[in-house]
């Protein structure tokens, strides 16, 4: 009895010693330059809140802060060059898709989003929105399905990775609308074609699409959030249109490996949550078509458990079949 008591007793001390070692690590975090990894292009939307926000972590730290591109095979170069690392000072700055779409577009990873990555905290919403090119007399999301009804196979739309395919895919499905899906690799020719006619609706960030819009060669049909966005407050929510099933959210986050530490987690989380919770970010998030999202750890990953049981009933909604 003895000796159980001396055993448990030794677990107790050891369990207390490892957590006040935690927690001594989380405070003094960052020794060092933090890289941050973003499977986003250049110029992107999250590209754009991933430097906001490693500028205001930086002066926070009191260490560098840097941004690294590494974008790609749809996020997985940017997810394996996190993982990759040998680093507790490498994070990954990225939008929710890595977290829930890869493993529904992907039949072979390498690597286990929900297993390698710890969600920490998210950042924002990049504001989706429908836009119409200006070739056709489009005007509003009605004006798009009564349209595709009386031509059908006659329409094309493109969109950017992650949910749309998904959402607006489902919808035409869902609504026996044909219109044709036309891929891109890159976002230029998409807003090329969109501008010039050849797409005629295109699903994606309400900042990349807004150049088109205030050149004349485009127009905003709805914005697929719950609120209307400030950067465009004239354009109707797809909830205002009455298609509340288009509704989606682009959100972007801090990831961390597995096995970081639950004390890192929530330090680094809780100076992120601060951050987004600060006017002066909300509204540089705004003005290029974003929202702040402040929250913890925690509420970050049901907020992704919630993506992934919903991507999963809209593939077999539209009878997704994954890529080798």
């Amino acid at each position: 009895m003895r000796c159980r008591r001396s055993v448990a007793v030794v677990g107790l001390v050891l369990s207390t010693i490892l957590c006040w070692s935690s927690a001594v690590l989380a405070a003094d975090w960052p020794h060092r330059t933090v890289r941050l990894i973003t499977p986003m292009p250049a110029g992107s939307a999250a590209d754009f809140s991933a430097r906001l926000f490693a500028e205001r972590l930086s002066q926070r730290w009191g260490q560098a802060v840097i941004v690294e591109n590494r974008p790609g095979a749809d996020g997985v170069i940017g997810v394996s060059a996190l993982l990759g690392s040998d680093d507790d000072h490498t994070l990954l700055y990225a939008i929710s898709a890595v977290f829930t779409v890869l493993p529904i577009t992907h039949e072979k990873l390498p690597f286990d989003p929900v297993r390698d990555l710890v969600p920490i905290s998210p950042t924002s919403d990049v504001v989706l929105a429908i836009a119409a090119t200006e070739k056709k007399s489009i005007r509003s999301l009605d004006g798009l399905v009564q349209t595709a009804r009386a031509q059908p196979g006659k329409l094309n739309w493109a969109s950017s990775p992650g949910l749309p395919p998904f959402v607006v895919g489902g919808f035409f499905k869902n609504s026996k609308l044909d219109l044709a899906f036309v891929s891109y690799r890159d976002l230029a020719p998409a807003l090329q074609d969109l501008g010039e006619g050849r797409i005629d609706v295109f699903v994606h960030a309400l900042g990349v699409i807004m150049p088109q819009v205030q050149s004349g060669r485009a127009r905003l049909l709805a914005i697929a959030s719950d609120v209307r966005a400030p950067l465009a407050p004239d354009v109707p929510t797809v909830i205002e249109a009455g298609f509340p099933e288009l509704r989606m959210d682009g959100v972007v986050g801090f990831f961390g490996k597995r096995g970081m530490p639950d004390a890192l987690r929530d330090r680094i989380a809780s100076d992120v949550r601060a951050i987004a919770s600060d006017s002066g970010i909300r509204e540089k998030l705004a003005a290029v078509g974003q929202a702040a999202r402040p929250g913890t750890a925690a509420e970050f990953a049901a907020l992704l458990d919630e993506y992934r049981r919903r991507l999963a009933y809209l593939a077999k909604t539209i009878d997704f079949r994954a890529t080798q």
